[in-house]
C-alpha cells in the first residue's frame, strides 16, 4: 500500500524534508541565541554603567581603544582647548522633567599632552544652532591647562541617531563626531573617541552616555526574534505538507487496491468488462456495456449486415427458411 513512497518522486520529497526541517530549526535557535545574547549584553551594559558613574576616573590611554567594556567608562585627560576650533553639533535631543527637546551639541578639542586632540562635549543646549540668539549663549571654553572628566564614547557613524550625514552643514558646525569627520576640519591628529564631561559648565547641560553599538535592545534585536518565528514557522510547514502530500497519496493507492476509479480518470469502456457481444455475419454491431448499457443498449450495425427482419436466428437459421419449415411440418400431420 505504501510502495509509493519508494518512487523517485517520494525520494526526492524525504531527502528535501530531512535536509529542510534541521536547517530550519538551526536557523530559529541561531537567531534566538543572537536576541539573548544582545539581551545579556543590554543588562550587562547596564551594570557597567551604573558601576561607572560610581567608579574613579582612570587615564584616557588606558582605556583605549573604546570597546563595549571601556565605552561609557569614566575617563581623564589633561591638556587645553583649542579654542579657534569650537563646533557645534545641530539637531541632537535630550530627555529631561519635560520631556525630549531639540537642540546641539557644544563640541571642544582638548589638545592632551601626547599632541593628540580629543573631542570633548561639553554640553547641551535647546535652541537652534544657526540661530544667533541660541548660539550667543554658550560660554567660552577655560583656558589655560585644565583635567577634563567624563564618559568615554565610540566615535559616531551612520546609523548612529541624529548624525548628519548629508553635508551642506554651515562653518562651525558639525554632522557627526568622529575623527573622520575631524580630520578635514582641524590641521592635528585626533583621537578615534570623544567624552561627555560630567559636571557641564553652566548653562550647559551634561549629554548621558550612550550605549555601547550593539549592546542595546534596539530594533536589530527584535529583528533576531522575528527571524527566530520566522525559520520555527518554516519548519513546521514542511513537516505539515509532507504529512498532506503522504496522506493525499496513501488515500489514492487504497482506492487503486480497491478497483475505485477517480472521476474523470475514466470513460465508457467497450468489450472490457464482458457486457459488450458480437453479433452479424462477420461485419456485425459492437454493443457495449458501460456507459452504453445505461444508455438502453445502443446497437451499431456495419453497412453490409442484414436487417432486422433477416437477422439469424439463434440455431443459425434465417427468418424465410424457419417459416417453410414449420408449413411442411402441419401438411405431413394433416
Amino acid at each position: 500500500m505504501y510502495r509509493f513512497l519508494l518512487t523517485p518522486r517520494w525520494w526526492g520529497i524525504n531527502v528535501f524534508a530531512v535536509l529542510a526541517i534541521p536547517l530550519c530549526i538551526f536557523m530559529g535557535s541561531w537567531q534566538l541565541s543572537r536576541f539573548e545574547d544582545r539581551v545579556n549584553t543590554h543588562q550587562q551594559q547596564e551594570s557597567r554603567s551604573a558601576r561607572a558613574e560610581s567608579a574613579a576616573a582612570r587615564p584616557l590611554a588606558d582605556l583605549l581603544p573604546v570597546d563595549m567594556v571601556t565605552s561609557g567608562r569614566q575617563a581623564s585627560a589633561r591638556g587645553h582647548y583649542d579654542t579657534g576650533h569650537q563646533l557645534l553639533v545641530p539637531d541632537r535631543t535630550l530627555k529631561d522633567k519635560h520631556g525630549e527637546q531639540r537642540g546641539f551639541y557644544v563640541l571642544n578639542l582638548l589638545r592632551t599632552d601626547g599632541g593628540k586632540a580629543l573631542p570633548v562635549v561639553r554640553g547641551w543646549l535647546p535652541g537652534d544652532a544657526g540661530t544667533k540668539a541660541d548660539t550667543a549663549r554658550v560660554p567660552a571654553p577655560p583656558k589655560g591647562e585644565v583635567t577634563v572628566t567624563g564618559a568615554l564614547q565610540a566615535s559616531e557613524n551612520q546609523g548612529t541617531d541624529g548624525v548628519q550625514v548629508g553635508g551642506g552643514l554651515p562653518q562651525g558646525q558639525l554632522g557627526m563626531i568622529s575623527a573622520a569627520s575631524l580630520v578635514n576640519i582641524v590641521p592635528y591628529e585626533v583621537y578615534d573617541a570623544w567624552i561627555t564631561v560630567t559636571d557641564a559648565q553652566a548653562p550647559l547641560h551634561a549629554v548621558p552616555p550612550a550605549a555601547a553599538e550593539g549592546s542595546g535592545l534596539d530594533l536589530k534585536a527584535f529583528q533576531n526574534l522575528g527571524y527566530t518565528g520566522e525559520w520555527f514557522v518554516f519548519a513546521g510547514f514542511v513537516v505539515f505538507m509532507w504529512f498532506r502530500l503522504f496522506r493525499r497519496d496513501a488515500e489514492a493507492a487504497k482506492d487503486a487496491a480497491l478497483g475505485i476509479v477517480p472521476e474523470g480518470d475514466g470513460g465508457a469502456v467497450g468489450g472490457a468488462a464482458g457486457n459488450g457481444a458480437a453479433a452479424g455475419n462477420g461485419d456485425g454491431a459492437v454493443v457495449g456495456g458501460g456507459s452504453a448499457a445505461s444508455a438502453g443498449a445502443t446497437t451499431t450495425a456495419g453497412p453490409a449486415g442484414p436487417s432486422a427482419a433477416e437477422a439469424p436466428s439463434a440455431d443459425g437459421r434465417g427468418a424465410g427458411e424457419g417459416e417453410e419449415e414449420d408449413e411442411a411440418a402441419r401438411a405431413a400431420r394433416a
